[in-house]
């Protein structure tokens, strides 16, 4: 190899580590397939979710937690009607934050809510009491097998600190590879 296009691959490589850095194992349903953030830990298995991941607790802050849901193609509700309840789970509804793109051929949907979270549980969804200066990052994404949604909810402090790492997962959703 040459010298020049040795010096190209390192400073290619410089530039692909930081991101790197940020991702840890793979995470896939309805025909999407993405990175796990690092410092994200898998939780247990949970009722309705594909996954939970515990996102890292700022300093002074409480940690947060990153909800995965697909409920097959044509179930779960549409894009509109989901981030209006996930506004809902916030008290007097905020209009929440959203923007568009593309990332691996599928269209994502990012939402971002802050205020009084409601913290809806149970099959209810009843509110276990309101938790002032919260905010969700949310990512719904248009997959050929269904919606797939990515609801992160915690501190106002932890989620400004793990929103680099969000994006970082949204940034290498890409379709699974389909097995005969």
């Amino acid at each position: 190899m040459k010298l020049r296009s040795r010096v190209h691959l390192l400073a290619l490589l410089a530039l692909l580590v930081p991101a790197a850095a940020l991702l840890a194992a793979e995470g896939t349903a309805g025909g999407v397939r993405w990175a796990v953030p690092a410092g994200w830990t898998a939780q247990p298995e949970r009722p309705m979710r594909v996954a939970t991941y515990s996102i890292p607790a700022a300093k002074g802050a409480e940690a947060g937690e990153c909800g995965v849901y697909y409920f097959g193609k044509g179930q779960g509700g549409g894009v509109e009607e989901n981030i209006a309840r996930w506004a809902q789970q916030f008290e007097g509804s905020p209009k929440p934050e959203t923007s568009e793109k593309t990332v691996g051929g599928l269209r994502v949907h990012r939402v971002v809510i802050s205020g009084a979270y409601l913290a809806p549980a149970g099959p209810m969804m009843q509110s276990q009491g309101a938790r002032p200066g919260y905010k969700l990052l949310g990512a719904i994404v248009e997959t050929p097998g269904g919606l797939v949604f990515f609801k992160c909810t915690g501190p106002k402090a932890t989620m400004a600190a793990a929103e680099k790492s969000f994006d970082a997962l949204i940034a290498s959703l890409a379709k699974a590879a389909t097995t005969v």
